[in-house]
């Protein structure tokens, strides 16, 4: 695969305060590309210096094969950004706007897909002050992806958004990876990221704490998948000994299993009747990110012990 983005040893201060401290990371080709972490954590300030807003104190990032800082030129066709928050002329409509954007480029994404892909077909002849916030925000993705860029920058896109409105944004992120695209996303909705991400890095005082999928997050933290099924007393007991992240309750038990395998083989060895209650009412669920996350960002912030100093 082609990497897009590359962040190599990056880091960033503000007077004393130390925002990124030797960030790395890399986003590859049609990849939606999520940052987590609490606020704080550089998400902003990692979007900024690759949108080249920012310069960085050290290490270095590449756009396209560009230093983001120096190349703006030459990246800005192939670069859409949705920032966190952004203004419209009040007096033009949603289609003229559209319009006004794609003049800008040498190679403009058609007018009727632009509409197509952020929902906003009926809604091009409305003037912009008229228009919802979810209204306003897919116009921001129509503004962004007017130029039909390689590489789209989304700060926080569907903060504040009812659950509607932020339906409506996932499916135009979804659609623009269809096309392509390689999208960095920020986000503060755990749900949103585990949805859209291929990968995710979760930062953690200004340092990627843990890159990967869902699955490979919850492997870094540690997780084990959830399992709750039915036993007798006895059984339950038993279980319970060999395997302790389960629980008993009357004739239940659930809890985190390591590895599932083992307990998968465990159970088929119960006798027949035990064995077809087990597996009868065994659910299986997976950690989720939200899970991962917690776990990440809470060992992080256990205070060191003294004797490891």
């Amino acid at each position: 695969m082609t990497t897009v983005v590359e962040v190599d040893r990056v880091s960033k201060s503000f007077g004393a305060q130390s925002v990124l401290r030797e960030l790395s990371f890399s986003i590859e080709q049609g990849e939606i590309f999520c940052l987590l972490g609490p606020n704080g954590s550089g998400k902003t300030t990692t979007m900024e210096i690759l949108e080249g807003f920012l310069e960085p104190d050290s290490g270095s990032v590449q756009v396209l094969g560009s230093d983001p800082l120096s190349s703006g030129e030459v990246l800005r066709p192939r670069v859409g950004v949705v920032l966190q928050e952004s203004g419209f002329p009040k007096f033009f409509r949603v289609g003229e706007m559209i319009d006004t954007w794609r003049s800008y480029y040498e190679n403009p994404l058609a007018y009727n897909d632009i509409l197509d892909l952020v929902d906003l077909r009926s809604d091009e002849a409305k003037l912009v002050r008229k228009l919802s916030g979810g209204q306003r925000r897919r116009l921001d993705f129509a503004l962004a992806v007017a130029g039909d860029p390689d590489v789209i920058f989304l700060d926080e896109p569907t903060t504040g958004f009812d659950p509607e409105a932020r339906a409506r944004c996932w499916e135009a992120i979804v659609g623009l990876r269809e096309l392509g695209k390689t999208i960095l996303l920020t986000t503060h909705y755990l749900d949103e990221a585990e949805r859209l991400g291929d990968r995710i890095a979760v930062l953690l005082d200004g340092e990627a704490g843990a890159v990967g999928s869902t699955q490979e997050l919850a492997q870094l933290a540690n997780l084990g998948v959830t399992v709750s099924f039915q036993a007798s007393a006895e059984v339950a007991e038993q279980l319970a000994r060999e395997f302790p992240g389960l629980k008993t309750a009357d004739e239940s038990l659930d809890g985190q299993i390591d590895d599932v395998r083992a307990f998968l083989r465990r159970l088929d060895l119960l006798d027949d009747h035990a064995s077809l209650r087990a597996f009868a009412s065994l659910r299986v669920q997976p950690p989720s990110l939200e899970q991962a996350y917690l776990a990440l960002v809470s060992r992080q912030s256990e205070p060191m012990d003294p004797r490891s100093q």
